[in-house]
């Protein structure tokens, strides 16, 4: 068999496979939804699970990464609450990985078309304006670090382009570890009633996050000239 076959047949089973995920999905999305709008549903509801509830966990956090509606905050404060720092970290950062490459690489191997006629609207027309900057890596940076700024979009958009996987993976890992582990931090702060560090750790954050807004816009167009 040759290779443009094998490449054809490799296609056509991942799309069935990504049906049968996406259908039940779907169907499931509204109750995942509002399990995920309040903290103290998803921790319920995580404790629920028992033992396999870290694997439930996991899995939210690879959804919240496909599906950007899904709010990553509430996950992650949760994940702190439940599990605590240095376990709740690992578990956010397995999912957002997971959740990453599934979205890297259905753009590169399925999805570019649907990803190129989606950006093309003008709500995100800037980011075709950055796909082949020689700054693309920086602005990646940038946009993964900066809370309030698009994400999980990017994810998708960096995979249209020609950047390395490894690379890519670094980018993110790095850019948005130190915000993940804060996230969790709040989490498991609140559970330990350590409001004094929940206070500074948010204060930071919202700060942070009301800069990414104010300066997008700058941002965007200072990487897209």
């Amino acid at each position: 068999m040759d290779k443009s076959k094998k490449l054809l047949i490799s296609k056509i089973s991942l799309v069935i496979l990504g049906l049968l995920v996406i259908i039940p999905l779907l169907k499931h999305l509204p109750a995942i939804l509002e399990l995920t709008v309040s903290v103290d549903k998803f921790r319920d509801y995580i404790i629920s699970t028992g033992k396999i509830g870290p694997l439930i966990f996991i899995l939210f956090q690879i959804l919240q990464t496909v599906i950007a509606p899904i709010p990553g905050e509430v996950i992650q404060l949760a994940g702190g609450y439940i599990y605590g720092v240095p376990l709740g970290t690992l578990y956010t950062t397995v999912g957002m990985l997971v959740g990453a490459g599934i979205a890297f690489f259905f753009t590169r191997l399925l999805g570019g078309n649907f990803i190129e006629n989606l950006i093309k609207k003008k709500k995100f027309k800037w980011m075709t304006d950055i796909m082949g900057h020689k700054n693309f890596s920086i602005f990646l940076f940038i946009f993964f670090f900066i809370p309030g700024l698009p994400k999980d979009y990017l994810i998708y958009v960096a995979g249209l382009t020609t950047i390395k996987p490894l690379k890519f993976f670094g980018i993110l890992i790095v850019s948005r570890l130190p915000w993940l582990l804060a996230s969790v931090s709040v989490g498991a702060s609140v559970f330990e009633k350590n409001y004094m560090s929940t206070i500074i750790i948010s204060v930071i954050a919202g700060l942070a996050f009301i800069l990414g807004l104010i300066y997008k816009d700058k941002l965007v167009n200072k990487f897209s000239d």
